[in-house]
């Protein structure tokens, strides 16, 4: 999602040649496969096929799989987006071996040392030499921390250059109706952050909120492979299968989960990703984490944190489905328009006129 609107303007531009390389952490076909064919993403240059492992592992594995590629290729950048073990993995590779990093989604921070995410994403800006941030909280946060402010680009949001690009085609995927749903009149849980889904106690305060919500509202819940396994080593698929109003189904590609979360009431989530497009689309977000690296979708009113417990997850669901109502006052983040990746191209094509003339 992050990358697609990229490479549409990268290959319009003579200045580069690009090198796709998946590094295969994110596996699963219909999680995968499915958004390259959604998103008319070109078949990977390189596929490192590095699969499910724990952090340590796989970033080990990336970065064993990814070196070789950098010393055979020798690019002047290795750009990479979002917070994910692939990126660090590659930031490091490239690195080590003096080659310029870009990171796109740069600066966010939750403050929450705890979320292997928040790791991953101080290293990488620490390390790289441009970075390109997507929300005004970005900038604060990379200064504070001691970021040359040359390096820093406030260049807006590229994975909502991909939500507006494909929200017209998206109207087109019969998801609601496979599913026989009405508009307005069901919410989408997604769940797979470690905290939430490694952990029983948690996972099942989240249930038992599902099950609360569900008695007024048909929920559905495309599952993430990690949370389903876990499901059942923790004992928890027949409670979740009692829960009569709650429909677990196989993972959607991009344009029909963007059909289904477009027609919802109501998201509950611990994605970022998703924090931020039901921000743009004015869908109520409950986002099922404590704090968010994302502050600015709470500052447009979408957004709702909450404590892990039954109470107060099911009591800022009923806020949040009401609390859009009127809603015409809240302001849509800067620079989400479209235009982030023309944005990022652009200082990218600068930089490294710079460079040759330096």
């Amino acid at each position: 999602m992050k990358i697609a609107p990229l490479l549409k303007i990268f290959k319009k531009d003579r200045n580069f040649e690009i090198l796709l390389v998946h590094t295969g952490q994110h596996y699963d076909d219909c999680m995968s496969k499915a958004f390259f064919d959604d998103l008319r993403i070109p078949r990977p240059d390189l596929n490192l096929g590095v699969g499910s492992s724990s952090q340590s592992s796989q970033t080990a594995k990336i970065m064993m799989s990814f070196e070789p590629i950098a010393l055979k290729f020798k690019p002047n950048y290795v750009l990479v987006v979002g917070d994910v073990n692939s990126a660090v993995a590659c930031a490091l590779v490239a690195v080590q071996n003096d080659i310029k990093v870009i990171h796109v989604e740069a600066g966010l921070r939750s403050f929450d040392r705890s979320m292997p995410e928040e790791i991953n994403r101080i290293i990488i800006d620490a390390i790289s030499d441009l970075l390109f941030v997507s929300e005004p909280s970005g900038i604060k946060n990379l200064k504070r921390e001691g970021i040359d402010s040359s390096k820093i680009h406030f260049v807006g949001n590229v994975m909502i250059d991909t939500l507006l690009a494909n929200c017209k085609k998206s109207r087109k995927s019969r998801v609601i109706d496979k599913y026989n749903l009405k508009p307005k009149e069901y919410g989408v849980v997604t769940l797979h952050r470690v905290g939430n889904v490694d952990y029983k106690s948690n996972f099942l305060n989240i249930l038992q909120a599902l099950r609360e919500i569900s008695k007024t509202m048909k929920l559905v819940f495309p599952v993430h492979p990690r949370t389903l396994a876990n499901l059942k080593q923790m004992g928890l698929s027949s409670y979740i299968a009692s829960i009569n109003n709650l429909n677990l189904v196989e993972p959607l590609g991009y344009l029909d989960f963007l059909c289904l979360m477009n027609n919802a009431a109501v998201v509950l989530t611990d994605s970022g990703g998703i924090q931020e497009e039901t921000t743009i689309l004015r869908i109520p977000c409950v986002t099922l984490r404590e704090n968010t690296e994302r502050p600015v979708t709470l500052e447009s009113g979408t957004n709702h944190l909450v404590k892990l417990n039954k109470r107060d997850i099911v009591a800022t669901y009923r806020k949040a489905i009401v609390y859009l109502e009127d809603g015409s006052d809240k302001k849509m983040p800067s620079l989400w328009d479209g235009k982030s990746a023309e944005r990022i191209v652009k200082v990218i094509r600068n930089f490294q006129n710079i460079r040759r003339t330096a």
